[in-house]
């Protein structure tokens, strides 16, 4: 993001140098940190899914998926760490595919989470109806339509985003819509990433959570679901992580669009820096899932200590891990229902 002066009737300049400088600061380190536990977190995930799973199961065909949404987001981070502390350097081609790459990222991740979510209703509310449809094979159809359907709704940020002059003779990478139809293009990004991609999924999410709780309060079978809370945990903190960001590009839409009056120049300056804020902790959600895996995820967690213990140079470490992961190794052997992986 690159936050230009403004103007106001040709008469009061709006200043927002501090806002760029605060910026350069601050996002850099931000991203690389956010960019090193993305890698690690996520990677590990991939490792124990296909080294001890090996997708067996419809939740890790789709925990798999969201590892790799997470991943493509975090890809993005290094060349816009740069592009907040020298602007875009990297010219036409890499603008456009990055730009794309972070919303193929964040539409597929919200998708998975609500494939997730229906996944976790139809095994608990039609347990008996459910089973002929809860095939793995059907996860990866499903998955494969996801990516395409992610791939196809970012064709506009790869087409329009373009290099443009800045202030003070630097680029930024952004939306570069035509003159005539700046209007038209902005509605449908906003109705696509806020509408489509957000408010319709969290509908969904909110009435499969409510049937779901009110069968389990019924059959008071919440020991049979540990998947549950995998999953509740990591939608929660989805939502937790975008909503602030999409309530500050909704106001921004609005004031676009003139259903809200040009701000001032002081309340003008705190959006730009909410919006920084906002979508720094939207960017920061892309490293979060992994530790929900080992706080929440039982099995993950022996997994993991197994994977640490064995196969990974720990030295001392390693030798204080080994009785751990052996009763652990014994532990994923009797385990009777496939579905509670997580």
């Amino acid at each position: 993001m690159n936050y230009t002066t403004e103007y106001y009737d040709y008469e009061e300049v709006c200043e927002k140098d501090d806002i760029n400088k605060f910026g350069a600061q601050l996002m850099p380190i931000f991203y690389s940190l956010v960019l090193l536990l993305s890698v690690l977190g996520n990677g590990l995930v991939l490792v124990i899914l296909v080294k001890y799973e090996y997708l067996k199961t419809i939740t890790n065909i789709f925990i798999l998926n969201l590892a790799i949404s997470d991943l493509l987001s975090a890809i993005s981070l290094p060349f816009w760490a740069v592009h907040h502390s020298k602007g875009w350097i990297f010219g036409d081609v890499m603008c456009k595919i990055m730009s794309g790459t972070f919303y193929v990222g964040f539409y597929s991740g919200i998708m998975f989470l609500t494939l997730m979510t229906i996944d976790r209703y139809l095994a608990v509310v039609h347990a008996v109806t459910a089973v002929r449809s809860r095939k793995v094979c059907y996860a990866a159809i499903t998955s494969t339509g996801v990516w395409l359907i992610s791939i196809t709704a970012t064709i506009p940020d790869f087409y329009f985003a373009k290099t443009v002059r800045g202030d003070y003779d630097t680029y930024i990478c952004d939306d570069s819509y035509p003159v005539d139809n700046v209007g038209p293009w902005k509605l449908l990004k906003y109705c696509q990433q806020n509408v489509l991609f957000f408010i319709i999924p969290l509908i969904i999410i909110v009435y499969c959570y409510v049937r779901i709780i009110q069968t389990i309060i019924k059959c008071r079978t919440v020991q049979k679901h540990r998947t549950l809370r995998v999953i509740f945990s990591i939608v929660v903190v989805f939502f937790l992580c975008w909503v602030p960001y999409n309530i500050v590009i909704f106001l921004r839409f609005m004031e676009e669009v003139k259903i809200l009056d040009e701000l001032e120049c002081d309340h003008d300056r705190k959006l730009d820096y909410a919006q920084l804020f906002t979508h720094s902790i939207a960017y920061f959600h892309c490293c979060l899932n992994p530790i929900f895996y080992v706080f929440v995820g039982e099995k993950f967690r022996r997994h993991l200590i197994y994977f640490c213990g064995h196969c990974m140079p720990c030295g001392l470490i390693c030798q204080k891990q080994m009785s751990v992961s052996r009763s652990a190794n014994l532990e994923v052997s009797d385990g009777n229902d496939t579905t509670n992986n997580w």
